[in-house]
């Protein structure tokens, strides 16, 4: 029978949740989840809790919320949890040496990319963004570099000409999770050992920014296209009309000429800088998202109008 093992899971987004369950179904021990605190949001700008804090509340877990780990008092906490393993996934703070060395077998990451490709915060996103075709799950050893430790294993999956970063994070997330149980053990059992990431092939998936969803119809429908796959719905594409800010969920290129930004055929194609772009679905602000037809009904936008 397996070893039982005493493990930390850490994370904020709903990313590592498969994870969590897996482990738990394995019948491994969880000895604490650490997530970030709650943080205002919505237009109360009420305590809101991270989908990882709810998900352990329900599961009965104990729930640790450090602003940082970089004080010693959280150090020593993390390390009086006396855990065999850690395993983080999307938690978004970053690990000093102490918490590092804590666990007996080390620290491991779930990463939503074929490293060394997109180290960094946001993977998933800046792959749609890039048009690559493949992604995949790395589970790696941590270390104090950003996603610099060496690699335990790697799997790959296809991103597809509609992948979206909602249904890839999903999709990740599971093949993380179906993974993760079998990585755990043979760690434990001396069974598996890291490859240290190859030199070549280094990029960065920075953080994303507000600004980034504005839309800019002088680039390319196939750019504009990715975009809105990719940045819905966090932090969200948009773009100006006839005074008003819409926001743009989803679209698909068709042929079309004229100035970028300029409605060229109806419901809704827009000329961009290289062929055009036909919005499927828009949301005007306090409205609920709806196709083009919809929002011309009480919304026109007539061929010549300009969008920017």
């Amino acid at each position: 029978m397996p070893e039982r093992l005493r493990l930390v899971v850490m994370g904020t987004t709903g990313f590592v949740l498969p994870a969590l369950e897996a482990l738990m179904a394995s019948g491994h021990e969880i000895a604490a989840v650490y997530t970030q605190p709650p943080r205002p949001a919505g237009r109360g700008h009420q305590l809101r809790r991270t989908p990882v804090h709810e998900a352990a509340e329900r599961l009965g877990l104990s729930i640790r919320t450090p602003p940082t780990l970089k004080d010693t008092e959280a150090q020593a906490e993390f390390a009086s949890l006396g855990a065999d393993l850690a395993v983080v996934g999307a938690y978004g703070l970053l690990l000093p040496r102490p918490v590092l060395d804590a666990p007996r077998l080390g620290c491991i990451n779930l990463h939503a990319s074929l490293l060394p490709r997109w180290r960094g915060a946001a993977p998933i996103e800046r792959a749609i963004l890039a048009g690559d075709s493949e992604t995949g799950i790395s589970i790696f050893r941590m270390e104090e570099g950003l996603d610099t430790g060496p690699v335990y294993v790697m799997r790959h999956t296809t991103i597809g000409p509609s992948a979206t970063a909602t249904e890839l994070h999903e999709r990740l997330a599971g093949l993380a999770a179906d993974m993760l149980s079998e990585v755990v053990v043979a760690i434990a059992d001396g069974a598996l050992h890291p490859i240290p990431q190859p030199e070549d092939g280094v990029t960065y998936a920075r953080k994303l920014l507000r600004e980034e969803g504005r839309i800019d119809f002088a680039e390319p429908a196939g750019v504009i296209e990715r975009r809105l796959r990719a940045l819905n719905p966090a932090p969200g594409c948009w773009c100006e009309a006839m005074g008003e800010r819409l926001g743009l969920l989803a679209a698909k290129v068709v042929a079309g000429a004229g100035p970028p930004g300029t409605v060229v055929a109806l419901p809704l194609t827009v000329a961009c800088g290289e062929d055009a772009i036909a919005l499927t679905r828009i949301q005007r602000a306090g409205k609920r998202p709806m196709p083009p037809d919809e929002l011309q009904r009480g919304f026109q936008l007539p061929v010549g109008t300009r969008l920017a």
